[in-house]
């Protein structure tokens, strides 16, 4: 652990605050920090190459809108072997701070570079937050703000958008409001947004954005939940802190952060797993509070914080013959596992769609002449969009299908996780039709097909809520014709 900070061992002991993940050294750098008031995370694994940037840009906010107030900077690790941390220790700032500003800070700014304890034996995102929420609450901040490690979009003013809702305004979620490409936040477009904005009634519009600000009674709420499953200490920590905040009462809003440009991924490659603990997350969570969902009809929107700017983000390639592939692909080992997933009419048309994908697909792959020896050119996203261009995968479809797993999960038999990894060529068929219906749209313009799938969802949650209470009913009866338990011969009565 690589650290810089003032000293006083004994105010630790004090603070009354969970922190059993954190190890002796941990602790003892916090007893130096003492006390602090707003707090930037940065969870890491593998970011040497964009961190400094990013702690950059999180110095020159604090100190430009914040310079009275005592910060401190975090970077939460997952014992990256390319010397991430010590980048974060060493980053200096930017001079134009005090020359060109003219600012001085009240306070220096303390870093701390730490390795994260894993959360019984599973690490990831989740974990390393989870270190980072004990070390706010232990320093007592009014506000933490925490950003991705691999970001080449963030500006100073992150800071301040993300915080200053929660120091000036009494919120104590912010959640990001980005400017992405079309193509981007797949998992954001197709589920996290619609699904949590049709049960909990609240239009957050990047619900597992990765960069967020956080009041420190809601650091505290976190804290106390006790929840922590495999997924949440990975990639389902998010939606999870999103879900948490809205089902706990607290109050949200969204900052305009203009565009997030960081490192890209393709959908039919890189997601597979962050698909399978964010879903698993968010179906775990609506089967938990269903009385927090149950009555909800419709949306509203929730306040939006900073100024709107006009952005085109960076494009993204997508290959949709890898999608479609697997969507046919997924169809023909998975078929008995979708039959317990989901309702007969809805699996017989996805049946349908798969067979149909996988014939688009044989006649894309003449076309462009892939799958041979001598095929070293791979096309464009617009190119395979246009082979595949008849492919079409219906908005109610797919939200009857995610409704279907949110029932699946009340009993989580069998274990949700195995649901949703079957789910998996599903969302690629998705994505894929997403992709292919928005080939010549502008972002702008297939933002409106987000927000009308979106609609769909709420128009379609009757569904999910007569599904609900039948299942509720039948349990109910079930128990009730049970015969009663009968205690031992013998056993003392109470």
């Amino acid at each position: 652990m690589a650290c810089s900070g003032a000293t006083d061992h004994d105010r630790w002991y004090g603070l009354g605050v969970p922190a059993q993940g954190l190890t002796p050294a941990v602790r003892d750098e916090i007893a130096r920090l003492g006390h602090a008031d707003i707090m930037v995370g940065i969870p890491s694994f593998k970011n040497a190459a964009t961190i400094g940037y990013v702690v950059r840009a999180a110095q020159a906010g604090l100190v430009q809108y914040f310079p009275d107030l005592r910060p401190v900077l975090v970077n939460s690790d997952a014992g990256s072997p390319d010397g991430t941390g010590r980048v974060v220790i060493e980053t200096e700032p930017p001079d134009y701070i005090e020359q060109i500003l003219l600012t001085r800070p009240t306070n220096k700014l303390s870093r701390v570079s730490l390795t994260y304890p894993e959360i019984d034996g599973v690490g990831g995102k989740g974990a390393a937050l989870r270190t980072i929420f004990e070390i706010a609450a232990a320093l007592e901040v009014q506000a933490l703000v925490v950003v991705d490690s691999d970001l080449r979009s963030i500006i100073p003013e992150w800071i301040e958008l993300l915080a200053g809702p929660i120091l000036k305004g009494g919120y104590d979620y912010v959640a990001p409001l980005y400017a992405r490409y079309k193509y981007d936040g797949t998992i954001t477009n197709t589920v996290t947004y619609p699904l949590t904005r049709a049960l909990y009634g609240n239009r957050i519009r990047q619900p597992i954005g990765g960069d967020f600000g956080v009041s420190g009674d809601l650091v505290k709420h976190y804290l106390e939940l006790d929840d922590w499953t495999d997924d949440i200490s990975r990639f389902g920590i998010d939606i999870w802190m999103t879900t948490s905040a809205l089902t706990g009462g607290f109050a949200v809003c969204q900052a305009r952060l203009g565009a997030k440009v960081h490192d890209p991924k393709d959908p039919g490659s890189d997601l597979g797993p962050m698909f399978r603990q964010v879903v698993g997350t968010i179906l775990r969570l609506a089967a938990t509070h269903p009385d927090n969902w149950i009555d909800i009809r419709g949306s509203h929107d929730i306040p939006a914080y900073g100024f709107e700017r006009i952005i085109d983000p960076p494009p993204l390639e997508v290959n949709t013959v890898r999608l479609l592939t697997e969507f046919h692909t997924g169809s023909l080992t998975l078929a008995d596992t979708w039959r317990g997933m989901f309702a007969p009419e809805n699996l017989e048309t996805v049946l349908v769609l798969a067979e149909e994908a996988g014939h688009l697909v044989d006649a894309a792959r003449l076309r462009l002449g892939l799958g041979g020896e001598s095929t070293s050119v791979t096309p464009t996203t617009l190119e395979m969009a246009e082979a595949l261009s008849a492919f079409h995968f219906p908005d109610d479809l797919w939200a009857r299908l995610i409704y279907d797993l949110v029932i699946c999960a009340r009993s989580d038999d069998p274990p949700i996780e195995n649901l949703v990894a079957a789910l998996v060529p599903i969302y690629f068929g998705r994505v894929g039709s997403f992709v292919i219906e928005n080939r010549h749209q502008t972002t702008e313009e297939a933002e409106d097909r987000v927000e009308r799938q979106a609609r769909q969802f709420e128009l379609l949650k009757p569904y999910l809520v007569g599904r609900w209470q039948q299942a509720e009913r039948e349990s109910a009866q079930q128990a009730a014709s049970q015969p009663p338990a009968v205690a031992p011969e013998g056993a003392a009565s109470r």
